[in-house]
């Protein structure tokens, strides 16, 4: 057991962690060159992109599932075992997100309507730097940990999740545009795709929203 419990851990109760965010960050960062694809109607690239996001999914909840079972219960720390476990719970909705969305794209071989490909392309970029700016936030973890969530480190780690914060606002900007831009169209599409268009706009808006979620989550753990 102990040496499980150091394979998992090394030398920090945190350092799983930002392994974790690091694979859900990945994973997400594939859609840039999914939709990519998809938006072009290649969809032997975009099922290939496809396989990638599934393998980085199961490979972040499978760490998920060693953390859950082998984080020590009886750890001296600054900050509750549960919120670490929260923390992990959000980070890992980033990568399901990605897999949901890039699901449903390839299961209809769904087509973005080349109107608004280009404004749903930068919206999908945005959220990729949603989860970016997450992952910046979560690797100061170790640092934070060793500090005691204390000093200069956590104002460096509230100034992370303030841009985060910005980054998400950005997103459901960009994301009411886009509803926005797919309504003046949507008398002209299949009325199902349109449906489906607008599940896909939510899906990818989710992404930015469990990187807010992450950000949030950390706040708590400052606030011990």
């Amino acid at each position: 057991m102990a040496n499980m419990l150091a394979n998992i851990f090394g030398s920090s109760p945190v350092k799983p962690l930002e392994k974790h965010i690091d694979i859900s960050y990945r994973c997400a960062r594939e859609l840039r060159g999914f939709f990519a694809a998809a938006v072009k109607g290649n969809w032997s690239k975009a099922r290939k992109v496809r396989a990638e996001i599934e393998r980085l999914e199961h490979e972040a909840d499978n760490l998920k599932k060693k953390i859950r079972l082998h984080l020590p219960k009886s750890l001296f720390m600054p900050v509750p075992r549960e919120d670490l476990l929260e923390l992990l719970l959000v980070q890992d909705k980033i990568a399901n997100r990605t897999k949901d969305v890039s699901g449903l794209v390839v299961g209809r071989e769904l087509q973005i309507p080349a109107e608004i490909s280009e404004q749903f392309l930068d919206f999908v970029d945005r959220n990729v730097d949603a989860a970016k700016q997450a992952r910046k936030s979560v690797r100061e973890l170790n640092e934070l940990f060793t500090a005691g969530f204390r000093g200069a480190e956590v104002v460096l780690v509230a100034g992370m999740i303030e841009k985060l914060d910005r980054i998400e606002t950005d997103t459901d900007e960009k994301q009411a545009a886009l509803r926005a831009s797919l309504f003046a169209i949507e008398k002209s599409l299949d009325p199902i795709d349109a449906i489906f268009v607008y599940q896909v706009i939510e899906l990818t808006g989710e992404i930015a929203d469990m990187a807010e979620r992450v950000g949030r989550r950390l706040e708590l753990l400052l606030s011990h």
